[in-house]
């Protein structure tokens, strides 16, 4: 394996951006569960519709951490043996996330905060190019 083949760079550099980006912001809702409901909540307070809030937060949290997860594990992988399956699946958990997330935003009218997820869509998607 050459490590410096772009194709390993980048394959290893998206799926380590995924898990450093998914498995903090996933673990970070695990841990304070709590205040991220409080604070979503609040978010949704003026929503249009009624947003089941409870529910949606648990799904976000749980496919966070397995698209972190996915790429972390992925990112091992690829570095050992350069097979990208598992951050293949990683990338797609997270473009999943993130749509999820992005939606929420746009149903909150949190238009700037929606804004900021393009970029990590796009790295996202890269990633799904990447490595399928």
């Amino acid at each position: 394996m050459n490590f410096l083949d772009p194709e390993f760079v980048l394959s290893f550099g998206v799926a380590a951006f995924l898990a450093i980006v998914f498995l903090q912001s996933g673990l970070d809702k695990v841990f304070d569960f709590s205040g991220n409901l409080e604070f979503i909540s609040g978010m949704f307070a003026n929503a249009p519709v009624p947003v089941p809030v409870l529910p949606l937060l648990i799904v976000v949290t749980i496919f966070e951490v397995a698209a972190g997860a996915l790429s972390a594990v992925g990112a091992v992988v690829i570095f050992f043996s350069g097979d990208s399956l598992l951050a293949y699946w990683g990338a797609i958990l997270s473009a999943v996330s993130l749509l999820m997330v992005l939606s929420g935003q746009r149903l909150a009218r949190a238009y700037a905060d929606a804004a900021v997820i393009a970029p990590y869509f796009l790295v996202s998607c890269l990633g799904i190019y990447i490595l399928g």
